[in-house]
């Protein structure tokens, strides 16, 4: 995640909102938001309930501050890829699929967190994540909308498919399982390779990958 991430943050002034925050992810990925209670966050990050609640009044408050701090990094990641990968809307897909895949493997709980909690939510918090959201997937939906101009990407539907590429990624948080066949490198890799079959694009010769993955 971002500077801000429970799971990177080393800032020793938050150390408490930190701690909270972490045992929270942990809680909502062993037991659901549902499941866990705020005395199991508590428990967690080593502090009394009340103490708990003066930093997060609410359950739901806890939920979408993680959910925020994920995709602002996810954001993050996929932008600065993107910048960085030229001009050819391929070669931006390539990049935005290979930071994405990346993310959903170095911070799995919170993507599976992200997947499957946000429907406890409502409301402005709501609102504040898929907006979030929202513009991760803007970043597809331009890249997929430059191919068709351009006559890289064939596709007839390229915002279903922009949608699609976004859900192939995210869904890796269901599954994969360190130390299978393939790396982080090559999964971004052959997903990469199904989001241009996707668009009815050009496919770049096929690389087998070994190492840890699914």
């Amino acid at each position: 995640m971002n500077s801000r991430s429970p799971g990177l943050v080393r800032d020793g002034s938050r150390a408490n909102e930190v701690a909270i925050l972490r045992a929270a992810l942990e809680a909502f990925g062993a037991k659901g938001f549902h499941g866990a209670s705020m005395r199991d966050v508590a428990r967690g990050a080593g502090t009394s309930l009340s103490n708990l609640y003066n930093y997060f009044p609410a359950k739901s408050q806890l939920l979408a501050e993680l959910l925020r701090l994920a995709n602002d990094e996810l954001l993050a990641r996929i932008t600065e890829a993107v910048s960085g990968a030229g001009e050819r809307a391929a070669d931006r897909l390539r990049a935005a699929i290979a930071a994405h895949v990346a993310f959903v493997v170095d911070h799995q709980v919170e993507s599976l967190v992200a997947l499957s909690e946000v429907r406890y939510l409502a409301g402005v918090a709501r609102e504040g994540v898929v907006a979030a959201r929202d513009s991760t997937q803007n970043i597809y939906e331009r890249i997929v909308a430059d191919g068709v101009r351009d006559g890289e990407f064939r596709t007839p539907y390229p915002d279903d498919a922009a949608r699609n590429i976004v859900s192939l990624c995210s869904a890796i948080a269901t599954w994969y399982r360190p130390g299978g066949r393939l790396s982080k490198q090559d999964l971004g890799e052959q997903h990469a390779r199904y989001a241009l079959a996707l668009l009815e694009a050009e496919l770049p010769p096929a690389r087998s990958g070994k190492g840890a993955g699914r």
